[in-house]
């Protein structure tokens, strides 16, 4: 795996906090990684397009925050635990894990394959999974942690066409309350945002593909007439990493535009 790249500058504040984000190049991964890092915290951009989590690393240190880049697919245990070490090495304990690294894929139930089955839940089920299992005994140690999943509203109505992608985002939410019972008295809150209709590239692909309807379709299916934006999930995401969120874990936080009542 290649090093990690990014800038730690000198004179940290004391109060900044360790942060990894999974997905960090593009999308909702990335708008949650520079509300973090311009807050604060030191960021830990992990995703499979290295490239892509380096250049946002690098805006970062431009802006002043303190960013590292690490390419990682978190399906691969091997990968995401020398990130994680090497994160813990060059900033600190990590006190804080966003899972929002996630694979789409829409097919017809009869037509979906094995190795498409897997791929999907090896990057949105597992990977969340593996990065968690390796940060949070930082959490434990520390007697504080956040945990946000990044699942998704099809997780808890289904979805057309996905049936792959609606079942393991429905397992992430599982698997976010399971983390909140397991770790709450040990100073770790575990939450999932569940997204719908949030104009990102993965959404733009799949509406250039034909597999979603167009823009102005998907916002008549909110009550505020509109689609939602990156930014908005990483400000729910920024306020359940924050100190003031301590008494909220296991929930599932609808940013849906009111799609999901």
């Amino acid at each position: 795996m290649e090093a990690s790249r990014g800038i730690l500058p000198d004179g940290a504040s004391s109060m900044s906090r360790v942060a990894v984000v999974t997905g960090g190049a593009s999308g909702m991964g990335r708008a949650i990684a520079r509300r973090l890092a311009l807050a604060g915290d030191t960021v830990a951009l992990f995703d499979v397009d290295g490239a892509g989590a380096a250049a946002v690393a690098d805006e970062l240190a431009r802006e002043g925050a303190r960013a590292l880049a690490h390419p990682v697919d978190v399906a691969d245990p091997a990968a995401v635990e020398t990130a994680i070490a090497q994160v813990r090495h060059d900033a600190g304990p990590v006190q804080i894990v966003v899972t929002s690294a996630g694979r789409s894929r829409f097919e017809p139930f009869e037509t979906i394959t094995t190795d498409s089955w897997q791929e999907v839940y090896g990057v949105n089920v597992l990977g969340t999974f593996l990065c968690i299992q390796a940060a949070i005994p930082d959490m434990v140690a520390g007697g504080w942690g956040r945990v946000v999943t990044i699942s998704s509203s099809s997780g808890q109505q289904g979805a057309h066409r996905a049936a792959h992608y609606a079942s393991s985002k429905g397992a992430v939410i599982a698997l976010t309350k399971a983390l909140a019972k397991e770790f709450g008295a040990r100073g770790v809150t575990v939450n999932t945002i569940a997204p719908s209709l949030i104009e990102t590239p993965m959404v733009q692909a799949a509406r250039a593909a034909g597999d979603i309807p167009s823009a102005a379709a998907m916002a008549a299916r909110t009550v505020v007439g509109r689609l939602g934006t990156p930014e908005e999930v990483a400000a729910a995401c920024a306020f359940l990493c924050s100190d003031d969120a301590g008494f909220i874990t296991g929930q599932v936080i609808g940013v849906n535009g009111g799609s999901v009542i």
